[in-house]
């Protein structure tokens, strides 16, 4: 089971990455598109390199730095990156806000519940009633300005962030921004 579910991680993983590809291809984005597709893409980045600075998977429950104020910051990330190259890979035929339609869609309405059915109960299954209670306490997806009271203080890694793999989500975008960049020059 786990090796059927890894290759199908692997398989929507290469399907969004063929379709970030298609979005760039056709586009055309202009300066300004450009720079609020960066602002999103940017912030959610910066979301998803500050909780994977944090995380250690299934080791223990994670309250420290973003987990603190919401209890997803990497999909949080990944909905900002969502909507930010899909701003910036502007098209004239709007296929870049289709996309983002699409993208909401597939993200609201399979993808969260999925994995806050799936993660959720492997939490609660690992961490019991201190899950719970950071579960009760602390915004799923949209984060509180409120930190959570029993948060743990842990300083971000480096070390965590590049075991979490985001250099490559980073190097990815940054990659997707310099083409985009390019077009908005040409």
């Amino acid at each position: 089971m786990a090796e059927r579910s890894k290759i199908l991680g692997q398989l929507r993983l290469g399907v969004v990455y063929l379709f970030v590809a298609a979005l760039v291809v056709v586009s055309k984005p202009t300066p300004q598109v450009f720079a609020v597709g960066l602002l999103f893409t940017a912030t959610g980045e910066a979301f998803r390199l500050w909780a994977a600075g944090h995380l250690v998977k299934s080791v223990r429950l994670i309250t420290s730095g973003a987990y603190a104020h919401t209890q997803n910051p990497l999909y949080l990330g990944r909905l900002l990156i969502l909507t930010g190259v899909a701003i910036a890979a502007r098209s004239e035929q709007f296929i870049n806000l289709v996309a983002l339609v699409i993208g909401y869609a597939v993200f609201f309405l399979y993808y969260i519940p999925r994995k806050i059915r799936v993660e959720g109960g492997r939490l609660a299954r690992l961490h019991g009633a201190e899950f719970e209670a950071y579960h009760k306490s602390v915004p799923i997806l949209f984060p509180s300005l409120r930190r959570y009271p029993a948060a743990e203080r842990n300083p971000w890694s480096f070390r965590l962030m590049v075991s979490n793999q985001e250099p490559f989500v980073l190097a990815g975008l940054v990659l997707v921004f310099i083409v985009l960049g390019w077009k908005v020059a040409h």
